[in-house]
């Protein structure tokens, strides 16, 4: 698929069928994720990936126990939970820092003060947004969703997340229902033009 096309057809999808994806197609779309930029070279990031009964069934138990609460109210999450593979992205904010206090970086020290934004973070988030566009390629729909905090220690338990790993989402990827896209909310508000969007120059509005 030409790449602009990719680009056009990544939308969140949130109902799947239950046919199963490929092992070749995991691992392209695993691939992908490889291919994410980070600081330094860092590298900061891992995938923990989530298939079959076993390990599925106890992280949709725990995610649908949040989304099944009334004050959680919204549209149902049961059809995410038919999508037979969640890769889950954990960033480690203490390679990073152990990155930059070695000899061709020049800091002498792990400051996180020298650090504007959490890049951890962005490059494993990176890392999702490749997954996303690469399932879109093997004709496949992907949903990012976060994992809420009250769970998060939960689900650090369940499967053995060390300490200094943050997930920082789930990715559920599989073969689409014909309505997908049910719930989403590009069904209620349009995605602003770039005129809206890019400020040239200077800020202006």
């Amino acid at each position: 698929m030409e790449f602009t096309e990719v680009i056009k057809k990544r939308k969140m999808v949130r109902a799947y069928t239950s046919e199963p994806v490929s092992a070749e197609q995991v691992q392209r779309i695993l691939a992908a994720a490889n291919r994410a930029p980070s600081a330094g070279f860092s590298q900061g990031y891992a995938l923990m990936t989530l298939q079959g009964p076993e390990q599925l069934g106890p992280f949709w138990e725990l995610m649908s126990r949040y989304h099944g609460a009334a004050e959680n109210a919204g549209p149902s999450f049961d059809p995410v939970t038919r999508a037979p593979l969640v890769v889950v992205p954990l960033s480690c904010k203490d390679i990073y820092l152990d990155r930059y206090a070695q000899q061709d970086k020049g800091w002498t020290d792990r400051d996180e003060a020298r650090w504007p934004v959490p890049y951890w973070d962005i490059d494993t988030g990176f890392m999702a947004l490749l997954m996303l566009l690469a399932a879109v390629d093997e004709g496949l729909g992907a949903l990012f969703f976060g994992i809420p905090p009250v769970l998060m220690d939960e689900f650090r338990s369940r499967y053995g997340i060390p300490d200094r790993y943050t997930p920082i989402g789930a990715v559920a990827v599989g073969h689409p229902e014909s309505a997908g896209d049910r719930g989403g909310s590009g069904r209620v508000r349009k995605r602003r033009s770039l005129d809206e969007l890019v400020h040239r120059g200077r800020w202006q509005g």
